[in-house]
């Protein structure tokens, strides 16, 4: 079944967001939304991705645990991955957990976990090779993390070599690096008299200590660690439990924590997780939950992991905290990808022993359900110990002049119009190739392997060609040449060179790669193939208007006009009917569409139905009403179409497609379905088929054509079979793809 487009929309702002939320938690240590929010956009992610399997790609969030390393560490790739652990926001989620596990192992009776606290720290992996400390690393990605093994050795509860005998070859051990409250209190303490930046929380402080570049200044800062799980074992035999192995981990002097446990069922796991919730404030250290493991390691290995966590084991959350205070302003901030997002600026409050003085609004879906404005009393909240949010408001509180919270129609940072589509939740700004707070973004993804594909311009090197202002957009790369390039950091003449080779190299492209590298939003590879060939030219891409897009029938014109006709004063502008919710089918595209050909309301209502109706003349496959409207708008965007002016005089260069001839094409009409293990990726087969007129898709259905089965392919092909859809394996694919070339 294929998905409807507006679920891939919102599948693609979840990710982005996760990412974000991801990149800003793991790697710099400064979360922008509470626990509970990110939550909720996983929960929502996984969601959408059970109901369509055929949506899961390789680098959704569920697919991988945290962000990348930062470049100032060696690189370490995790023999075992470190997986991340799935949440339980309350005891109704809990007690599924415990049914998924029982149902999973065939069991009746009661299971044994062991549970223990969860603490506010930093991930880490220790490895000992014949019982002697020789890394430390921290999660990372999941796959890869950054060396810091220098660092912890300044941990004095980390043993440089392990106590006792009859340890494995290689034992890695996995834990949490923290800061206990009072070295927390004294760091701080410390950091005031010395006229320093004092700390948010023990965890900030926690995560900002073991990443120092001086080791030095690690070793100052209180921090202590508590295993809690393994990672590679080599030569050693552990033993049968969770539990056991813990002991057998302290008994070779490594810090387990002293509140573990073991628990039988789900009334031993609800009693253990009251007793600490109960005694919080008393721990030396913060913790915001409870792990519960199964215990048995035959069960664990049993229930095996998802691409992202463990089946066996889950985090159950405490509520969060909250305090009264209220709303001063709202400001919008504008983020990487371009969402506008709103930010409350409250009236400083304590929230669970931090001063909060700003709070994340979301978006503006939120901002009215909530009804949140400015001077408004608000229960705020630090959902998991973190990153505070606007809860609800008191509206009998309200005074007389409080503001109503408005979406900005300019970007506060670029001032390009600001595109917030029909039943999408983000707003973002329109200048993706111009403005400065998507700048780095934008430049990375035109020169992505998919888009020009500049081989050996790396983020790292974008991020420094735009701090040092080398570049202000993708345009300007052009311009480098070898001298300014040798200058900087980590560049040598021959690199410098080979960049200015790469970047000639990538000067001759095609429409759709050079479409999919303006980074227009919701328009990936797909789609931007699509319109490059219904299109053929960037000139008739670029003068698209709404009207050769998008259609409004002619009784849907009648009953508008009799509508408009009863409830809107004639001489209104055009313009009010984006906020228009007279009927279901009429969107804030149809609203756009009208604002084309009529300056009134009036205009409207006295028009021949024929005229207020529209018939588009070009259909581009994949593109609907919302992709319409921003295809169409990042085009209108004078930023924009001077970058793009900029490109082309730059030398950017494709061979143009008569769009008669894109009919042509010896697999036009044609549908594939790529799945399994091939000699080559799967984006070589697909670009081959791609140049030949055909149309590649994630999910198989009655309508295709052929799925291209490799090694170890699955319920795709199962349900190829099922349908009676060819299946052809890559020796038939090559004998399709050289006879409809011509070979």
């Amino acid at each position: 079944m294929t998905a409807p487009r507006g679920v891939a929309a919102r599948l693609r702002e979840l990710r982005d967001a996760i990412d974000r939320h991801n990149h800003r938690y793991y790697v710099l240590d400064d979360p922008e939304v509470p626990d509970s929010e990110y939550d909720r956009l996983f929960q929502e992610l996984q969601a959408i991705e059970t109901e369509h399997p055929e949506l899961v790609t390789a680098d959704s969030p569920t697919q991988r645990v945290g962000g990348a390393p930062l470049a100032a560490f060696d690189e370490v790739s995790h023999s075992v991955p470190m997986l991340s652990l799935e949440n339980a926001l309350s005891a109704d989620a809990l007690a599924e957990f415990d049914r998924r596990v029982r149902e999973r192992l065939g069991r009746d009776g009661q299971i044994r976990y062991a549970a223990e606290p969860k603490l506010d720290g930093l991930a880490i992996s220790l490895r000992y090779e014949r019982g002697s400390l020789v890394q430390a690393a921290t999660r990372g990605d999941g796959s890869r993390g950054e060396n810091v093994t220098q660092n912890v050795r300044t941990i004095a509860s980390v043993p440089l070599r392990l106590l006792g005998e009859g340890w494995p070859r290689v034992l890695e051990v996995r834990g949490e690096v923290f800061m206990p409250r009072k070295g927390f209190d004294r760091l701080n303490a410390g950091q005031r008299a010395a006229g320093d930046k004092t700390f948010a929380n023990p965890r900030n402080a926690a995560a900002g200590s073991l990443r120092q570049l001086d080791p030095a200044v690690t070793a100052k800062r209180p921090l202590a660690m508590f295993c809690y799980g393994l990672g590679l074992v080599d030569g050693h035999a552990m033993r049968d439990s969770h539990a056991a192995n813990m002991a057998l981990l302290k008994d070779w002097g490594l810090p387990v924590s002293p509140e573990l446990q073991v628990v039988d069922g789900l009334a031993g796991c609800a009693a253990y997780f009251a007793d600490i919730g109960g005694r919080r404030a008393e721990l030396a250290y913060d913790i915001d939950g409870v792990v519960f493991k199964v215990d048995s390691v035959a069960d664990q290995a049993t229930l095996g992991a998802v691409a992202r966590a463990p089946r066996w084991a889950v985090a159950q959350k405490f509520p969060a905290q909250e305090e009264l205070t209220v709303v001063e302003g709202v400001e919008f901030q504008v983020g990487r990808t371009g969402a506008v997002t709103p930010v409350a600026r409250l009236k400083p409050v304590f929230v669970g022993g931090v001063t909060v003085s700003n709070a994340t609004l979301h978006n503006m879906d939120e901002v009215q359900r909530k009804d949140v404005r400015v001077g408004d009393t608000v229960f705020v909240r630090r959902a998991g110990d973190v990153i505070p949010e606007v809860v609800r408001v008191l509206p009998q509180h309200r005074p007389k002049h409080a503001r109503v919270v408005r979406l900005p129609a300019h970007c506060p940072v670029c001032g390009s119009e600001v595109s917030r589509p029909e039943g999408e939740a983000v707003a973002r700004c329109s200048g993706g190739l111009f403005c400065p707070a998507q700048r780095k973004e934008a430049v990375k993804h035109f020169a992505s392997r998919r888009a020009l594909d500049i081989e050996g311009l790396g983020d790292k090197l974008v991020e420094q060609l735009i701090d040092q202002s080398l570049i202000a957009d993708p345009a300007d790369l052009f311009a480098l040449d070898v001298d300014r390039l040798a200058a900087l950091e980590r560049m040598g003449q021959k690199s410098a060179q080979n960049l200015v080779d790469a970047l000639d190299k990538s000067r001759s492209t095609t429409l759709a790669r050079f479409l999919y590298a303006l980074g227009i939003l919701g328009i990936g590879e797909t789609i931007a193939t699509h319109v490059a060939a219904a299109c053929g030219t960037l000139e008739a891409v670029m003068t698209l208007k709404l009207a050769n897009l998008v259609e409004i029938k002619p009784s849907q014109a009648q009953r508008l006009q009799a509508i408009l006709a009863e409830t809107a004063e004639p001489a209104t502008a055009i313009d009010t009917l984006a906020a228009f919710d007279g009927a279901k089918w009429f969107t804030h595209t149809h609203a756009l569409l009208l604002a084309e050909r009529f300056a009134t309301v009036g205009d409207v209502v006295a028009a021949a139905p024929g005229d207020v109706a529209n018939t588009p003349d070009i259909k581009i496959d994949g593109v609907g009403d919302v992709l319409a409207e921003k295809l169409v708008t990042f085009f209108r965007q004078p930023h924009n179409r001077d970058v793009i002016a900029k490109l082309l005089e730059s030398g950017v260069h494709w061979p143009d497609v008569p769009v008669a001839a894109v009919a042509q094409q010896p697999l036009a009409g044609k549908t594939f379905v790529l799945t399994g293990t091939l000699s080559a990726s799967r984006d070589v087969f697909k670009e081959r088929l791609l140049a030949l007129g055909a149309k590649v898709t994630g999910s198989v259905s009655k309508k295709t054509d052929y799925v291209v089965a490799g090694a170890e392919a699955g319920s795709k092909l199962t349900k190829a079979e099922s349908l009676g859809v060819p299946v052809l394996d890559e020796d038939g694919l090559e004998a399709l793809l050289s006879g409809a070339a011509g070979d």
